[in-house]
């Protein structure tokens, strides 16, 4: 066999192939369209490196970078030159870029190719100038902040084959006449808000190979007739509002390798053909409302790498059925009603990466075998159901696990010294268990761990220290931890949260606390603290929760101490709200969201959880039940972004300032059970997020504020005990609710003499009109008097003089 010289087909691949494209150059008119593009994007990013080969200097854009030119022999045009078919431009930047900076782009019509993913575009798509390019195969808009909906243009643009719209936030229904585009392989709108129903149109796409609808809110049914779309490989349903059942028509899609329905308000049972597929390697069903039928037997065709069956009522054991499926990378069953021990075939299996079985019945100990060098698991949760024993002591052999989640079970017993041993580990959580001992595992400093929970068990001795630096949360609360707080615990600098919580813990605050200055959340709530609040701790500027109630300090509350902690103030909030700890773990094919247990806390009145997700929305400062004996500083009126202030069970005195009604966002005020005197500040009017306010059992004085949220705190118990406060919420009239009764007097004795003068006025007229008339009518119906009439009135003179007046 004789071999070929590599020198000689070089030179053959440069002659037929390169030397073409070198000798020629792009249009004139295209280049200045790209000169212009780059030209209206400085301005909003200086540090466009990508496009530095972009210049006026250079005759041929085709050999610039993130453009491709066609050849002269594939140009359409007569011309010796190639023309611009593709533009890669990717990525260019973070900053916002409006939509209509592409318009230089729009006059480049022989483009088949454009990508501009990943580019924080943003304003609606540009519907004339996308027109324009008539001869477009590849579109790619995904990963920006367009706006508004798909313009008519974009769905004439009939030569597409691939468009990705992905991860936008475009509005309104699909367009019916999306079903032009026949010539479609690949269509994906997902993470958007679209709504309404899917089209009837789209099954005209009869080359469709993938499409994803996924994480809108469309509605109504999946299209009966979807299985007529028979070149699907990939459907991505999930994460919308679609219902009704699972189509019959889709048994006819024999292509299929994926789907996802997760997360729909479907109905009725999990078909069971959807197992003979023979290629299909991903189902995702979980969270959709479609239920199993436990009844049913499957014999599984295909031979899945994922699965996803959460919350679709599974009973009994874990379905022995999976135990054929050994190429599992993912299983979730979590949310079931599955209980019986875990399996000891699920534990052997080699490829699980994703093994998620929380908030089931499932009991018994947990096998050696799943903690083995060579598995590949990253996350493990297992929580909430009744697993019980001791963890494995080779546990820490599991290298490659970065999620641990073993909260809410029975497990007792110590911790495995060998769980400090993975490298890998960023969150653990054990808490709400029976697990025991003083001594904790010494992590490597430089391990990768951000995120402890130990909390609800009855772990004793001092505060364990022997964390790696890394650490961010550590929730060490509701267990028998006793002595001072240890002065090394400053070295874990990169503290954001620390849980302390009901324990007995003894000893002053440090001075110390101050260098862990990331702090945004501090709960030390229900220990046996003592001594005074150290003005230091105002240092703590992040500090957006602290709660240092039930306790035993004393003295005043440093005003040095509510003057720093701007973290509760809202022209920092910006920079503080970014304090979450919520969960999610995202790919394009998988999302894993958890929240994190809640942060207990007194809050108005009651125990309650503030959520993992949102605990960034939140600012508290709870000082109660201690010994505190001072006036209340005013400059707590500062903290503007407090929602919740508890100053209640201390000695405080004096007046509550009126900077207290500054409190704008302030949704609970507790200053009950201490000494205070005077008024409620009318300022409280100005509290318009007030729910919740409770000054009992104070010395307080005067009327209760009118006006605002004050008249809805109308509950007499929050201001019982204060034998000086008035006012309709506690019904006590106050005294000038009442006119006076002297005043009422004097009025009165005003008005006699007018009223007098007006009866006179009246009287005399009509006395003398109903004389006459008696006269009258007396003389009419009488005849003239006798003789010895005369005598007779002698003896009545009064009788004679009344006739004549």
């Amino acid at each position: 066999m004789v071999m070929a010289n590599p020198t000689l087909l070089l030179q053959s691949f440069f002659f037929f192939f390169l030397l073409p494209c070198l000798s020629s150059s792009c249009p004139e008119y295209q280049k200045q369209a790209l000169l212009q593009f780059k030209s209206s994007i400085l301005p909003i990013d200086s540090s466009f490196h990508t496009l530095h080969s972009w210049n006026s200097s250079s005759s041929n854009c085709c050999l610039w970078d993130m453009v491709t030119c066609s050849s002269p022999s594939n140009s359409n045009s007569t011309s010796t030159s190639s023309v611009v078919i593709a533009l890669h431009l990717l990525g260019l930047s973070a900053h916002p870029m409006p939509s209509n900076l592409l318009a230089p782009l729009f006059l480049i019509r022989s483009l088949r190719v454009l990508d501009l993913s990943w580019n924080s575009i943003n304003g609606q798509i540009p519907a004339l100038g996308f027109g324009n390019l008539s001869n477009l195969v590849h579109l790619d808009l995904s990963m920006n902040s367009i706006n508004g909906s798909i313009p008519l243009q974009l769905v004439q643009l009939k030569k597409l084959q691939y468009l990705d719209l992905g991860s936008n936030r475009l509005s309104g229904e699909l367009p019916e006449e999306i079903g032009n585009l026949t010539k479609l392989q690949q269509l994906s709108l997902r993470r958007n808000k679209f709504s309404n129903g899917i089209p009837s149109s789209i099954l005209h796409l009869k080359e469709l190979e993938e499409l994803d609808l996924s994480d809108n809110a469309l509605s109504m049914e999946i299209p009966s007739d979807i299985g007529n779309l028979s070149n699907l490989s990939f459907l991505s349903l999930g994460k919308n509002k679609l219902t009704g059942g699972v189509p019959a028509s889709m048994q006819k899609l024999n292509k299929l390798k994926s789907l996802y329905l997760e997360g729909n308000l479907l109905t009725g049972e999990i078909p069971f053909w959807l197992f003979d597929f023979k290629d299909l390697q991903d189902l995702y069903l979980g969270g959709s409302n479609l239920t199993w039928n436990n009844n049913m037997k499957v014999v599984p065709k295909c031979r899945l790498l994922g699965l996803s069956l959460r919350s679709c009522g599974l009973q009994g054991d874990i379905p022995e059925w999976i135990s054929t499926q050994t190429n599992l990378s993912l299983l979730d069953l979590s949310m079931n009603e599955l209980h019986g021990p875990f399996p000891q075939w699920l534990a052997e299996f080699h490829f699980l990466s994703y093994l998620l079985l929380s908030h089931n019945k499932l009991s018994g100990s947990l096998p050696t075998a799943l903690f083995r060098s060579s598995q590949l698991l990253d996350i493990l949760a297992l929580s909430h159901n009744n697993f019980s024993g001791e963890l494995p002591k080779n546990i820490g052999d599991l290298g490659s696990l970065g999620f641990l989640m073993l909260d809410g079970n029975n497990f007792s017993g110590p911790i495995p010294q060998s769980i400090s041993q993975i490298s890998s580990l960023l969150f653990l959580d054990l808490s709400r268990n029976r697990l025991s001992g003083n001594i904790f595992p010494v992590f490597y400093l430089q391990a990768n761990l951000w995120y402890a929970d130990f909390s609800s068990n009855q772990f004793s001795g001092e505060v364990p220290t022997t964390f790696p630096l890394s650490i961010e949360t550590l929730a060490l609360g509701g267990n028998k931890f006793s002595g001072a707080l240890p002065a090394n615990l400053t070295k874990l600098r990169n503290l954001q949260c620390l849980e302390l919580q009901d324990n007995n813990i003894s000893g002053e605050l440090p001075n110390s606390l101050l260098q862990i200055s990331h702090l945004g959340v501090l709960n030390l709530r229900n220990n046996s603290l003592q001594g005074s609040i150290p003005k230091t701790l105002s240092n703590l500027q992040n500090l957006q929760i602290l709660d240092l109630s039930s306790n035993n300090l004393t003295g005043e509350i440093p005003i040095e101490f509510v003057n720093h902690l701007t973290g509760m103030t809202p022209n920092l909030t910006s920079q503080t709200s970014g304090f979450s700890v919520g969960i999610t773990i995202s790919s394009y094919f998988f999302t894993f969201e958890f929240a994190i247990n809640a942060l207990i806390v007194n809050w108005k009145k009651y125990k309650q959880g503030l959520s993992s997700h949102n605990i960034d929305m939140y600012f508290l400062l709870d000082l109660s039940n201690n010994q505190l004996s001072s006036e209340i500083p005013a400059s707590l009126g500062a903290l503007k972004a407090l929602k919740m202030l508890n100053l209640s069970f201390n000695k405080l005195f004096g007046k509550i300032p009126a900077s207290l009604g500054d409190l704008q966002n302030v949704e609970g005020l507790d200053l009950s059970n201490n000494k205070l005197s005077g008024p409620i500040p009318f300022a409280f009017t100005k509290l318009q997020q007030l729910t919740t306010l409770d000054v009992s059992n104070n010395k307080l004085t005067g009327r209760i504020p009118i006006g605002g949220q004050m008249n809805t705190m109308a509950d007499p118990n929050f201001y019982a005990n204060n034998s000086g406060l008035c006012g309709f919420q506690i019904r006590v009239p106050c005294p000038g609710d009442l006119p006076p009764a002297p005043k009422l007097q004097e009025h009165d004795n005003k008005k006699e003499p007018w009223i007098l003068l007006e009866a006179m006025g009246i009287g005399y007229p009509v006395g003398f009109l109903l004389t006459i008339g008696i006269i009258f009518l007396a003389g009419y119906f009488n005849p003239s008097p006798p003789s010895n009439s005369r005598r007779r009135l002698r003896h009545h003179p009064h009788r004679l003089i009344t006739q004549r007046i």
